[in-house]
């Protein structure tokens, strides 16, 4: 596949994304059976975790997006959220302690509070009339790094014989190169403008109703989109195997990433909104799917889906965001969005926890593709 109208600035984005995310997703599969495993958690307490961190995460992107947006500075951000979280990755290889998991997974998402909505504004800034594109294809190269970071867990789980904490060990290698290219990320030119007095009340005083409409409607499904981890643990009942339900969060994230990139032009072409609300169709029919599922077969094909799902989902959305805002107030509106969303998943990821626990391991997914179908509906109602 050919990448046409990719900047420099874009391809750079997207090497630092795949590099975190190859040392980040190698972690990512293995935490919450790390926890569960070896440190005895409760799915109650897995789903705490990821909710605080998803909170941390979500809370620090609306106010880092408002602040570079006031500073009009960007590529610092990104320099800032990149370097802590690699620091504090390898910290439960050394200190395996539920405790430590959580300063772990907690500071790792501080970083990505204070790097996404910066970041994203430079992939806006860099775009010519195909943000759908130009964000899918840093989803790809994100999500590619999604691909070689679980392979990697894999193979060194087997080399280490099931030893968990060695992954931990092994993420700084690919986060270092990531660093060092964030050093090489510049600020975009913009026109000098007072931002100094930016301020969330005053974005949404000036903000369009059709971002507002957006903004409420993905709340409701962030409610309902629960942490990934539970796909995991989904899946490893049925597959009964680490590897095979590492293997199967690795197809999906295959999957994810060849589609990334082809869903964003899609978008360009038809139109964010149409795009989107198909996604949702999508994920509603993966959890349906989750929910009654007990053949090892399926487990893949659903797997496939989740990554259509998930490639006509993030990019899409703050690609449809950054048609509809200026650029001066990106970080803002992109920061909201992130962080409203990330409160919601916060709930979400504790309540399909306790569900869990309580109901039996079908009927958090029974619940989020009920719920997920009403909204894709509703989103249908939108205007363009």
């Amino acid at each position: 596949m050919k990448f046409k109208n990719i900047p420099k600035q874009v391809f750079l984005l997207g090497l630092i994304s795949f590099f975190t995310d190859f040392a980040s997703e190698m972690l990512y599969p293995v935490t919450p059976l790390f926890l569960t495993v070896t440190l005895g958690a409760s799915m109650a307490v897995v789903g705490v975790i990821e909710g605080v961190a998803e909170v941390t995460a979500g809370l620090l992107k609306g106010y880092f997006g408002n602040l570079s947006d006031k500073l009009q500075k960007r590529s610092i951000f990104v320099v800032l959220g990149y370097g802590l979280s690699s620091i504090v990755k390898p910290l439960p290889g050394f200190f395996p302690k539920i405790s430590t998991v959580v300063l772990s997974r907690v500071t790792d998402r501080i970083g990505k509070g204070i790097r996404t909505a910066p970041r994203d504004a430079i992939l806006a800034a860099n775009s010519k009339g195909n943000t759908g594109a130009i964000f899918g294809f840093h989803r790809g190269m994100d999500t590619l790094g999604a691909v070689v970071g679980p392979l990697t867990a894999i193979a060194l789980l087997q080399l280490a014989h099931f030893e968990y904490r060695s992954i931990y060990l092994f993420a700084i290698i690919p986060s270092i190169f990531a660093i060092v290219i964030t050093f090489m990320i510049k600020d975009p030119k913009t026109k000098k403008s007072n931002n100094n007095k930016l301020s969330y009340a005053y974005f949404w005083n000036v903000a369009p109703k059709k971002y507002k409409q957006l903004l409420f409607l993905v709340i409701i499904f962030s409610l309902v989109n629960s942490s990934d981890v539970f796909l995991i643990l989904k899946s490893k009942n049925v597959l009964a195997s680490d590897s095979l339900s590492i293997g199967g969060y690795v197809f999906f994230n295959i999957v994810y990433a060849i589609a990334s990139y082809p869903i964003g032009i899609l978008a360009d072409k038809y139109g964010k909104k149409n795009i989107f609300v198909a996604g949702i169709f999508v994920f509603a029919f993966v959890y349906f799917g989750f929910s009654y599922n007990t053949n090892s077969l399926i487990v893949w094909l659903l797997f496939a889906f989740y990554g259509i799902y998930a490639a006509s989902n993030e990019g899409v959305i703050k690609a449809w965001v950054s048609d509809l805002i200026p650029h001066e107030m990106l970080g803002s509106a992109i920061g909201l969005l992130t962080m409203s969303s990330s409160l919601a998943m916060m709930l979400g990821s504790m309540t399909a926890g306790i569900l869990w626990d309580s109901f039996g391991s079908s009927f958090p997914f029974l619940v989020s593709g009920i719920i997920s179908t009403l909204i894709g509906i509703s989103f249908l109602r939108l205007k363009n």
